[in-house]
């Protein structure tokens, strides 16, 4: 109700100045191929504004994808399901997370034998630990989908067996005043993982599939469990060498990062790398590997990327995957925030 609110706020606002906006007839079978493609319908009072920013959002895509041509930037953008929100209602909706000063306690991950060469590359959904891309839908829920993920590839380390895990469990039961999760309002991947320890497991998302809503009560029940875990540990803060360790020896790991730039928005391809993007985290996602690739056609010049898996569906990014800058000052604050479960 909260998200809905924060959008009838900003079209009631918007209405003076769309009135007076030209819709650029050029633009006419792209935006209604769009509306088609992602399922959009509007009132008569709300459909100018949001083709206003709509437009608004395919040049800035188009300006920046010309000056990827000329070697600017080394990620390219792409219009997708966003495409009619400003960059405040995305972060407003999307970039929920919250911090977790408990996590100070956490016992800490300790890399072994870290003078041994690492691979070049490393990637577990070769390897079977990572489930399909999900979608959160308009729900601040990106911290149970990270929690989800980890889960995920640590169960089938244990098992052999790749089974989807309920974000809808963690969203529906760690929102109270034990746990201080806020459902689609955000929350933290520690908070996620101490409840599963303490219900001693977490159900399938076959069993408690996920609506993208948070108005309903807890509706674990014992016999839904598929997947337990025994503790969780956090990866050192701001150390990039020691997350990817950690990737190497545990797995997928979830982690953080500022996802609220417009560039992320509308991510398409490419190594992300925003100079002004901040290191405020904002966002839970899961590292799913790292690489390197070769900057520009011809180039020498190495560039190490992590390998991150979003929860925006398969329509955002590559395919809801995305490549961030690695060793580059903790880039959008990747290493700020990392934790793991323990099985």
């Amino acid at each position: 109700m909260q998200v809905f609110v924060v959008f009838l706020v900003a079209v009631v606002t918007a209405v003076a100045s769309a009135s007076s906006f030209l819709k650029d007839p050029t633009l006419e079978d792209h935006w209604q191929e769009w509306k088609g493609l992602h399922g959009k319908q509007y009132s008569e009072e709300t459909e100018s504004y949001r083709r206003m920013v709509w437009e608004e959002n395919w040049r800035f895509i188009e300006q920046h994808n010309q000056e990827h041509a000329a070697g600017k930037h080394s990620y390219k953008l792409g219009m997708n399901h966003f495409g009619d929100l400003t960059n405040k209602e995305f972060n407003q909706t999307m970039n929920r997370l919250h911090q977790d000063p408990a996590l100070e306690e956490l016992p800490v991950f300790n890399s072994t034998g870290s003078s041994r060469r690492r691979p070049r590359e490393m990637d577990w959904r070769n390897k079977g630990y990572v489930t399909p891309v999900k979608n959160q839908g308009h729900c601040g829920s990106c911290w149970a989908f990270s929690t989800t993920g980890a889960l995920e590839g640590q169960h089938f380390k244990k098992t052999r067996q790749l089974v989807s895990l309920s974000e809808q469990n963690l969203v529906d039961c760690t929102k109270n005043t034990k746990y201080m999760n806020y459902g689609c309002n955000g929350g933290f991947m520690g908070r996620a993982f101490q409840y599963v320890i303490d219900n001693r497991g977490i159900a399938s998302e076959k069993s408690y599939p996920y609506t993208a809503k948070d108005n309903k009560p807890c509706r674990y029940k014992a016999s839904m469990k598929v997947a337990r875990i025994s503790g969780y540990r956090r990866v050192p803060w701001k150390n990039e060498k020691a997350l990817r360790d950690a990737v190497v020896a545990i797995g997928p790991i979830s982690t953080c990062l500022n996802a609220g730039r417009r560039t992320f928005q509308f991510y398409r391809s490419g190594i992300y790398y925003d100079p002004k993007c901040s290191q405020r985290i904002n966002h839970a996602v899961l590292a799913v590997g790292y690489g390197v690739s070769w900057f520009g056609s011809g180039s020498s010049r190495p560039t190490k990327f992590w390998l991150l898996k979003n929860s925006w569906g398969r329509s955002w990014g590559d395919k809801g995957y995305f490549r961030l800058a690695r060793d580059q000052n903790n880039h959008c604050g990747i290493a700020n925030f990392a934790v793991y479960p323990v099985l």
